[in-house]
């Protein structure tokens, strides 16, 4: 309805304004007080300027235009000029054969058509296994890039590989360190090294197929390293020494294959874990990549050309400060290296040279810091400043029952993401993770997500979709058939109906919505909404009634229902069962 409000709109303001420029689209939204009507619009206030009109004056000449429709039983101006406009019953009626009608496709729209769009979401360092963290973020980037598909968006799905730097020299060596214990070295394990079960089974199976290929004598390693931490030093200063050492003894060609082993078994881990979750990606980008092909050193190149770089005490800056961002950031350091700062500008170079007209990072909420400085960076690149939409993702707390699990990566304490779907299920982790806005903190409620209850939101979402399967068996079991061209949909005129069909008929608008605002939050809201309108429906009327043309028009009504759930946890990546 409100696409074809739109619509009405715009044909009519064409009509009564000719000489005004009118959008195709006008703003229409429903109304908070159902007194004001259904559906209300500004148009005539956003034409007032242009036109050199009065608002009301406009909203009379705008409502004398439009054409007729069966759908609108009255259209009012109100206040400054707003055009309110009151649906007739046939208008929410329609809504079932259109449900019926379209079945996996209603929701869907054309309006992101023509525009392509880059998601990159998760992109964890490839440390360890994806924790509950991770699953947050991964959940909400693969609804977020759902929805915009949904709406007509051609979405990329990429998942950045940090494979470079300090971590993964630290990753390197952990592995190093417990492959000499399995070979035999007893050798005190670095207290700043990944501790995980991960790093003992790869260097297991290391020492297994390599042998002593890497074996070197404890002595050898520990030869006037500095003191660790639990000896009175430096964390950091012990990692880097040995780091060292690791390279001086296996080489560099054999630090690296030391990564490769690790890293292979790891982004594996990774990708298998995601594809259990329902999540998937059209590319996983090495940052490495970026190094070797030149992009970085290019990516500056472009910066200093067009004059957005500076020299000073050394270093190479960006001037990072005339984009908004609080202060300018080095690119190159004194030393000659480049910083994490100008991979990550040299990675959306490489994303705006592919052809991506929209940019959409999700992130840790930890990053938060870190925004204004690549959105600076983007918009020195391209001269937009929209072209990049950053969305951070709080953490995820852990509860079982009043207590809270740990997540420490590098200490190895934390739960996996892994354990926590194999413990609740695919369907309420991924419901639950985007149950709240991505900009709020979650407590995950383990016993809740587990529960069969009405207060699992998740399990009542889908009991509404099952319960309308179980009524269609029923009408099987009977020897009856559902026979939609004969319902009688104007016998729909209760209360509980009314309440569901409008329900039905916002569902596009909530896609819409959820995809354009990168708020997946709100069409969980809304599943919630309509399996309570149904669920008070079911208790309150019987579905298989004796009059024909009736339960036709509920069955009708329920099976709209249906798709409508469907369709809706399609897009949070959530199952409809039809049994429960």
């Amino acid at each position: 309805m409100k696409t074809l409000i739109q619509q009405m709109l715009a044909e009519a303001a064409a009509r009564a304004l000719p000489d005004v420029t009118t959008p195709d689209a006008p703003h229409v939204e429903r109304t908070r007080d159902p007194a004001h009507g259904d559906f209300a619009s500004n148009l005539a206030m956003t034409l007032a300027k242009p036109a050199r009109r009065a608002p009301r004056q406009i909203a009379e000449a705008i409502v004398a235009a439009l054409p007729a429709s069966d759908r609108i039983a009255g259209v009012e101006i109100a206040g400054p000029g707003f055009i309110n406009f009151r649906l007739a019953p046939a208008a929410f009626r329609q809504v079932v054969p259109d449900i019926l009608t379209a079945g996996a496709d209603y929701g869907r729209s054309r309006s992101g058509a023509g525009s392509r769009v880059m998601v990159e979401f998760v992109s964890a360092n490839p440390t360890g296994p994806l924790h509950v963290g991770h699953g947050r973020g991964a959940a909400y980037g693969d609804c977020v890039a759902r929805l915009l598909t949904a709406v007509g968006f051609d979405v990329h799905r990429e998942y950045y590989v940090n494979d470079a730097g300090r971590q993964m020299d630290i990753l390197a060596m952990s592995l190093w360190c417990r492959y000499l214990q399995y070979r035999g070295e007893e050798l005190p394990f670095p207290a700043g090294a990944y501790q995980g079960d991960y790093v003992q089974t790869a260097a297991e199976q290391l020492a297994a197929e390599q042998g002593d290929a890497f074996r070197h004598a404890v002595g050898e390693v520990l030869a006037d390293l500095p003191p660790d931490v639990d000896a009175g030093g430096d964390r950091d200063a012990y990692l880097d020494a040995i780091i060292t050492r690791a390279r001086e003894l296996v080489g560099e060609d054999g630090f690296r294959q030391l990564l490769a082993v690790i890293l292979d078994e790891q982004l594996a881990d990774i990708a298998d874990d995601l594809a259990a979750f329902g999540v998937s990606f059209d590319r996983w980008f090495s940052e490495r990549s970026l190094v070797d092909d030149g992009a970085v050193a290019s990516a500056l190149e472009r910066l200093r050309v067009a004059g957005h770089t500076y020299d000073e005490e050394g270093a190479t800056w960006f001037a990072s400060s005339r984009f908004g961002d609080e202060k300018d950031r080095v690119l190159v350091r004194a030393s000659g290296t480049h910083t994490y700062f100008a991979a990550d500008i040299a990675y959306h170079l490489n994303k705006l040279d592919r052809g991506f007209d929209r940019l959409v990072d999700i992130w840790g909420a930890d990053h938060h810091g870190y925004v204004p400085r690549v959105q600076a960076a983007v918009q020195a690149l391209t001269g937009e400043a929209d072209r990049l939409a950053v969305q951070l993702v709080q953490f995820a707390i852990l509860y079982r029952g009043a207590e809270k699990l740990p997540m420490s990566t590098r200490a190895g304490q934390y739960v996996t993401l892994r354990e926590l779907r194999d413990e609740v299920g695919v369907d309420a982790t991924r419901y639950f993770y985007v149950m709240r806005s991505n900009e709020q903190h979650l407590d995950f409620d383990l016993e809740l997500a587990k529960s069969q209850s009405n207060d699992n939101p998740v399990y009542y979402i889908q009991y509404a979709h099952a319960r309308v399967c179980s009524v269609m068996r029923q009408l099987a079991d009977r020897g009856e058939q559902f026979e939609p061209d004969t319902a009688d949909l104007a016998r729909l005129e209760a209360d509980h109906e009314q309440r569901l069909l409008t329900e039905l008929s916002r569902f596009p608008e909530v896609v819409e919505a959820a995809a354009l605002g990168y708020a997946p939050h709100t069409l969980a809201h809304f599943l919630r909404e309509v399996a309570d309108a149904f669920h008070s429906y079911y208790n309150a009327h019987p579905f298989l009634v004796e009059d024909a043309a009736l339960r036709n028009a509920r069955l009708a009504l329920v099976q709209a229902t249906r798709q409508v759930l469907a369709n809706g946890l399609a897009l949070l990546g959530v199952n409809s069962p039809e049994v429960m």
